[in-house]
């Protein structure tokens, strides 16, 4: 039988977006997910589903059903000879890298945090970094949806193609995603590295440490010349053991910095120092591993977070502009700006659509102001043509995001095809994309 929660409050991992749902459904197979949607037609509820919560926006926020996937999880099939893998759409990404691991594969690319499920992955645009590497949706295959009528759909290049490019970056307007097949890599075993460089520095080798690591990106320190450089490439050693890498990042990346958090948030104009000290403290460090246990780091901190994707040649430009305004402003936030590369893609919804680009990610520790800061971060990406990620939170408007996504007409319009009783939509949803709730079903 079916799992449920009623009117239990739901939280996401950040916490800046909660609700009370009238109930939580956990369904464990694919003909529940059916059973469940249809029955959501017929009281004419709306559901939301939800992974691992870990978008910072409210695009899960409902007051009618929620549907996690907690328990419709694992790997299905591993396809060695077609080299990609089947799994269902709660699994979460670190599982998937320890199954892979086992067998020595691996997906090409994943983000630093790997708590998320894949589907809610996906569906948000999840990135990792690296010029000749799209966002995680670039690695689908194929998506079997269950639609807004209750139908198992399969989507593919093959099957319903017209479909595809708006089903990999959806928010989880079409229908739910139960399982996803992405193609998967013999998995390589990184160096991985960590340096601190001075600004002027990087501005130089900017475009150089861009073309000449598989794997890069760069830590800005408000009010702080120095820059925190990170780079993964193939080696052909064997992988050292992480125990040690992984008991620093506890240590360093989430104990002390809680420590250094704390303290900024009780005394805010500390929040110079801090961000300072942090930026001294950067050591400069080698690790071989295999990649899947490299490209994420706890994180236990809470923060809230924006990130916005601009066109690739806009990022030292943007750089100069975010630090001045940080020492103009004197902003009040110690955590680094995050700053990673991904290739440009032909999904419709995408923030790197037909665009090589520039993820710049801002932080603000829970429970410190952060309008003020995000407001002036934010009209500093307008500047730049910033798309948002879809899963941070930002201020921009219908009308500005047609602008931006050229498709997102057309992708409306698949999104009314497969849910023309609007049963996958909230309140967020609709003021996004200036849709109303309808009562009655559409004929």
């Amino acid at each position: 039988m079916m799992k449920t929660d009623m009117k239990k409050t739901w939280k996401n991992w950040a916490h800046t977006s909660e609700s009370t749902p009238e109930t939580i459904f956990y369904p464990t197979s694919i003909e529940e997910i059916c059973k469940l949607v249809k029955e959501a037609g017929k009281q004419h509820k709306t559901i939301r589903v939800v992974g691992a919560g870990h978008s910072f926006s409210n695009l899960v926020q409902t007051s009618e059903w929620l549907v996690s996937l907690d328990r419709f999880s694992g790997i299905e099939t591993v396809n060695e000879e077609e080299q990609c893998v089947t799994v269902l759409g709660g699994t979460r990404l670190f599982q998937i890298g320890d199954v892979l691991g086992k067998l020595g594969y691996a997906q090409e690319n994943l983000g630093d945090v790997n708590v998320q499920s894949i589907a809610g992955a996906i569906s948000t645009g999840t990135h990792g970094t690296g010029a000749a590497f799209g966002n995680i949706s670039t690695q689908v295959l194929e998506i079997v949806l269950v639609t807004g009528s209750g139908e198992v759909l399969t989507i593919s290049e093959e099957q319903n193609p017209a479909y595809f490019k708006a089903s990999l970056v959806s928010l989880g307007s079409l229908g739910i995603i139960v399982k996803v097949t992405i193609k998967i890599i013999p998995c390589p075993t990184y160096e991985y590295k960590s340096q601190k460089i001075a600004f002027p520095q990087l501005a130089q080798q900017l475009e150089q440490l861009i073309q000449s690591n598989r794997h890069f990106e760069f830590f800005l320190f408000p009010y702080s010349d120095t820059v925190q450089v990170k780079t993964m490439n193939t080696v052909e050693q064997k992988p050292q053991g992480m125990a040690l890498h992984h008991f620093k990042n506890l240590l360093l990346e989430n104990y002390l910095f809680f420590i250094f958090s704390e303290t900024c948030r009780i005394l805010p104009k500390s929040s110079r120092f801090f961000s300072r000290l942090s930026a001294r403290g950067v050591s400069t460090s080698t690790k071989r591993a295999n990649s899947y246990q490299l490209f994420a780091t706890p994180r236990l901190v809470r923060f809230r977070e924006m990130e916005y994707c601009i066109p690739l040649e806009n990022l030292k430009p943007a750089m100069e502009k975010i630090r001045e305004c940080i020492v103009t402003k004197k902003h009040n936030v110690h955590f680094p700006i995050e700053c990673r590369t991904v290739m440009a893609d032909d999904i419709w919804i995408s923030p790197s659509y037909q665009r090589d680009s520039a993820y710049i990610a801002f932080h603000m520790y829970k429970g410190m102001p952060y309008e003020e800061y995000f407001r002036d971060m934010e009209a500093i990406m307008k500047q730049f043509d910033g798309r948002p990620h879809w899963g941070k939170m930002h201020t921009r408007t219908n009308e500005e995001l047609l602008t931006l996504y050229p498709k997102l007409s057309d992708f409306l319009e698949v999104r009314e095809k497969l849910d023309p009783e609007r049963i996958f939509m909230n309140h967020y949803l609709n003021d996004l994309f200036q849709v109303e709730k309808v009562s009655q079903p559409i004929h």
